[in-house]
């Protein structure tokens, strides 16, 4: 009879399921994806232009596949640099590789089968729209790969925030407008502000909560740097800037829109009040997460509609 070694390269690993790699690929993140593609779909039919819905499903489906993507390469190299434990006051669905004995190399090549599937849909976008979007997305493509691997990946950084904001919450509408609208104008990265703060925000939440545990795993992020009080009078600066860039840059650009802000304001209000109460503390982090992701679809969704101010034709 064989008994399992202790040497890891060796021991045996169960099966990566379908299961695991749905927790592995974290759907609560998705509006991180969903919601910059919503708002650049509302940017282009209020500005006049005819949507194709085709396409702006496409676009939807290679933006979960990125964030998909981003999301399994930083579980699995967090998994084997140690960064993540069991101690952690994490979901066991947010931690695939640290609560289930699978094979990390089987979340890495799921991590890059996810990439490649976005790239083979963007040939689809590419045929319609152009090269614009194929350098857009290589760029995306090369900030999601380095925010998590290397020996100094970006989300190690105090730029981690930043970095995740403009990615996710400006390339992606920049480059989402220019393929239903086929113009490429830097208006839509200042129409894009708010989704840049909300999901810079999503990150800011997480470090902020793990301050302790990223001092230990030697990570330098801005949380870090500004330790838990300061980071927190940030966090609340830009909680109150994010609804402020919402308000201006409806009442600029998408005034018949400004009908929908005491909606917002009014149905927004409790979440915003519970995540500014929260300590951002590890025993606090589910909470925390939950609710800056809440709050994100919330104010993503009110915000697309808001700016859908003006009628425009849906094609095929």
């Amino acid at each position: 009879m064989t008994s399992l070694s202790s040497n890891p390269k060796e021991r045996a690993y169960g099966r990566f399921t379908a299961h695991m790699a749905l927790d592995i690929a974290a759907p609560h993140t998705w509006p991180a994806a969903i919601l910059p593609v919503a708002v650049a779909t509302s940017l282009a039919i209020a500005t006049g232009y005819q949507v194709s819905a085709t396409l702006a499903v496409v676009l939807l489906a290679i933006c979960i596949l990125m964030q998909s993507s981003v999301n399994t390469f930083n579980d699995y190299y967090d998994y084997v640099k140690g960064t993540d434990s069991s101690e952690d006051d994490v979901d066991p669905t947010d931690a695939v590789l640290i609560y289930n004995n699978v094979n990390p190399r089987s979340a890495l090549l799921f991590a890059i089968a996810l990439l490649i599937s976005a790239f083979v849909l963007g040939g689809y976008v590419i045929y319609h729209a152009g090269l614009i979007p194929l350098a857009i997305g290589a760029v995306g493509a090369v900030f999601v790969v380095l925010y998590s691997a290397g020996k100094t990946p970006i989300s190690y950084l105090p730029l981690g925030e930043a970095v995740s904001g403009i990615v996710m919450g400006g390339l992606i509408p920049l480059a989402c407008y220019q393929v239903l609208t086929g113009v490429l104008t830097p208006l839509s990265m200042l129409w894009a502000l708010p989704e840049i703060l909300g999901i810079g925000l999503i990150m800011f939440t997480n470090n902020t909560c793990d301050i302790e545990k990223d001092i230990v795993a030697r990570r330098r992020t801005l949380s870090v740097l500004l330790k838990r009080e300061k980071a927190r009078t940030l966090y609340h600066a830009i909680l109150w800037l994010w609804l402020i860039a919402i308000i201006l840059i409806v009442g600029v650009f998408f005034t018949q829109g400004l009908i929908m802000i005491p909606f917002m304001l009014l149905s927004t209000s409790p979440l915003l009040k519970v995540l500014r109460s929260n300590p951002l503390a590890p025993n606090t982090r589910q909470a925390a997460m939950s609710h800056i992701c809440s709050v994100n679809i919330a104010l993503g969704a009110w915000y697309a509609a808001a700016i859908l101010g003006s009628n425009s034709v849906i094609v095929w």
